[in-house]
């Protein structure tokens, strides 16, 4: 969406959650973006104040969550079942979503097996396996 430059990525989603909450407009993206705002609420308070979301770490050794990249995966999984690709996602979504009861649920577990394939793949200096992800969602099947 906005490459390496984290500041840009940041300020866009405050942008977009401005806008959502003014009722104004929304592109396609904007309207992605703003849902997967809508179902953190405990996001929104970051979205609100551009320059503390511009200037704030998250670290994970200390047990915080980045609430950028968790909305961005929710964001690239939406994309993947968009295409349905890797081939195959929207069934196992599907499967997953009627087993634990909701979208949002079956969401944050697939995250965990995208996490671990881009890690893989940064790790191996190569690109992420389709694949290799696919079979992981199948296993949380």
């Amino acid at each position: 969406m906005f490459g390496n430059d984290r500041d840009s990525l940041r300020r866009y989603y405050c942008t977009v959650w401005e806008k959502a909450r003014e009722d104004q407009v929304l592109e396609p993206l904007e309207q992605l973006i703003a849902g997967v705002i809508n179902e953190h609420p405990e996001y929104q308070p970051v979205l609100t104040d551009a320059e503390t979301a511009l200037n704030r770490e998250y670290m994970p050794e200390g047990g915080q969550t980045n609430p950028f990249l968790h909305m961005g995966m929710h964001i690239a999984i939406q994309e993947q079942l968009g295409g349905n690709r890797p081939v195959g996602i929207l069934d196992v979504y599907q499967q997953l979503c009627q087993r634990m009861g909701d979208a949002h649920t079956a969401e944050h577990a697939m995250m965990e097996c995208l996490g671990e394939t881009l890690w893989e793949a940064q790790r191996n200096g190569q690109e992420p396996d389709e694949r290799v992800y696919l079979e992981r969602l199948r296993r949380l099947g």
